[in-house]
């Protein structure tokens, strides 16, 4: 075992908010035993110092799970020379079923035990730099799910009102007429009587809208500056209909593009495959497994309407698989997301710009008449 692993030691992290459960394993003697530490930079590091095997840190395997904490410890064990390998919670062999007992012990002692069998599913960790852009990216995309919650509450104060004939249609509602329009029917909530109640509400969430907007601005503007310097979000952009949000989003997700074997690998990275039920003879395609990236999956998804309405392979791809019939149209695009985030792959992984896709015959004859 311990020619086959390449390890004397093994410390798995049951990381906590303000305490973390550690178990330390012998590869040798197969024996453990636990440690209670406080989950700081400053405790772990003693830890891991004081539980280094012989004289090669390299000897020493440190597993932790994925969480918010991952990336700073695997940055920590990382600069002393140890191993370093964060487990993919989400994955099926990590679940927790029919069992009478789980606690932080149990925790760890899995992590060691499945990574001395080489069975602990794990996930990328990207470098520091990658990691905080793609915080700030989730972060835009957080203040952008605010601010659409902040229409909607504006929109439900009228409806609850009887005032629903009073606001602009679809986006008009939003633009700077339509903003001193909803104003001029609010009031300081302080100033407002029990029966309007609602006007100080309004304004509330007016002044909710604006902040939004604003850091959306400034959350944007420093993408921006970041995707300037940045020859993969360029490189991406080349597909017609693609943008800085979804290229920037790509190419942080993806990271490295070459840790992906096949197409499929990198649909199912995404969530974007179907799921599949086999059992005897019986052989069922599903929804997709929805696993993986949540950010990346609904980038995808919502660029993939803007490639379909400007690309004539993307619009011809949407008509076969939806064979027509409206009902389908949303599972085809769905589909043309997934085909999106392979072309993206393929152009990081040779460095190559957007070629146009020749689209079927029958578009081609249909485009000419």
């Amino acid at each position: 075992m311990e020619d086959r692993m390449g390890f004397d030691s093994i410390i798995a992290l049951d990381l906590g908010k303000f305490k973390s459960v550690a178990c330390l394993l012998d590869v040798k003697t197969r024996r453990h035993r636990f440690e209670t530490i406080d989950t700081t930079p400053q405790r772990l590091h003693e830890l891991f110092v004081a539980n280094i095997a012989g004289d090669q840190p390299s000897r020493t395997l440190v597993v932790v799970e994925c969480c918010d904490a991952a990336g700073w410890v695997h940055d920590l064990a990382s600069a002393l020379g140890l191993a370093v390998k964060v487990a993919n919670c989400r994955h099926e062999a990590w679940r927790w079923n029919k069992v009478k007992r789980k606690t932080d012990k149990d925790d760890a002692l899995k992590l060691a035990k499945m990574a001395l069998n080489d069975e602990l599913p794990t996930v990328h960790m990207p470098s520091p730099a990658k990691r905080q852009k793609r915080r700030l990216i989730l972060h835009r995309r957080s203040l952008v799910a605010r601010r659409t919650q902040c229409k909607n509450s504006i929109r439900s104060i009228f409806t609850q009102q009887g005032l629903t004939h009073l606001l602009p249609r679809t986006t008009k509602a939003w633009t700077k007429v339509g903003i001193e329009q909803l104003a001029a029917d609010a009031r300081p909530l302080d100033e407002c009587d029990i029966d309007y109640l609602w006007r100080g509400r309004l304004q509330l969430e007016l002044a909710l809208l604006d902040v939004l907007h604003q850091q959306i601005l400034t959350t944007e503007r420093k993408l921006d500056e970041l995707a300037r310097d940045d020859a993969q979000v360029k490189l991406l952009q080349t597909v017609p209909g693609v943008g800085t949000r979804l290229a920037e989003t790509v190419a942080n997700c993806l990271d490295d593009p070459h840790r992906f074997k096949s197409a499929a690998e990198v649909g199912s990275y995404a969530g974007l495959v179907p799921k599949q039920m086999e059992s005897g003879t019986m052989k069922r395609i599903g929804r997709i497994t929805r696993h993986g990236s949540t950010l990346l999956r609904g980038m995808l998804v919502e660029v993939a309407w803007m490639v379909w309405r400007h690309n004539d392979w993307a619009k011809s791809f949407v008509a076969r698989i939806s064979r027509g019939m409206k009902l389908r149209k949303k599972i085809a695009i769905v589909a043309l997301a997934r085909k999106l985030l392979v072309i993206l792959w393929a152009m990081l992984r040779e460095n190559q710009p957007w070629r146009a896709l020749a689209p079927p015959r029958e578009l081609a004859e249909l485009n000419m008449t």
